[in-house]
């Protein structure tokens, strides 16, 4: 009985196999996403790609800065009274307002240049006394000192816009320029005397 039934049992097909292509064509809902091989490129965030980059982004941050400067200087040409606005705009207590009567810019130029030229003339003429051997011509050099005395009055003066309180800085320019000259003509006299003495000994 047992014999009888084993050839039935061969004779019964197999199940038949799935087919790879049944499998591979299954979604698969926890597949980790595909890694990079050694020497692929690099992602946007590597030093790299920064590297590779900067070059085009500091070209065109200067295009838009220059842009940016060719603006501002054609809006500054186009209109002329923009800088006159934008002072107004500061407010008065920054502007610095002079009364008519101050000095401009040339005048106080010459005041101060001649003021150190008589004091370099001061100390040329003392030092030609010392190396001459004259001493006279050092009491020219003390005779200028009452002129000196006069331009730093007049330029106290203007200083302050001549303003009324000083006026008597205008008297004493007036005082030292006389009591200058007068010194100057007796130092003078001097240096006329010293060298008639010299001469008379020779």
């Amino acid at each position: 009985m047992a014999l009888a039934c084993l050839p039935s049992l061969s004779l019964a097909p197999p199940p038949p196999p799935l087919s790879r292509p049944a499998l591979s064509s299954l979604p698969a809902p926890h597949a980790s996403p595909p890694r990079l091989l050694a020497g692929a490129a690099p992602s946007p965030l590597s030093p790299r790609a920064t590297a590779r980059r900067s070059p085009a982004a500091t070209r065109s941050l200067l295009g838009a800065a220059a842009s940016c400067c060719c603006c501002c200087l054609a809006l500054t040409l186009a209109s002329p009274a923009s800088a006159t606005d934008s002072a107004s705009l500061v407010g008065p207590s920054l502007q610095l307002a002079e009364p008519a009567n101050a000095l401009s810019l040339p005048t106080w130029a010459v005041h101060v240049s001649s003021v150190a030229e008589w004091i370099t003339a001061m100390a040329l003429v003392w030092q030609y006394g010392e190396v001459s051997g004259y001493e006279s011509w050092k009491g020219l050099s003390w005779g200028m000192v009452p002129l000196l005395g006069g331009a730093f009055c007049a330029c106290t003066w203007h200083f302050f816009y001549n303003s009324e309180s000083l006026e008597v800085l205008v008297a004493l320019q007036a005082a030292l320029t006389v009591i200058g000259n007068a010194t100057m003509c007796f130092a003078a006299f001097r240096i006329y005397r010293a060298s008639e003495e010299r001469r008379g000994k020779l």
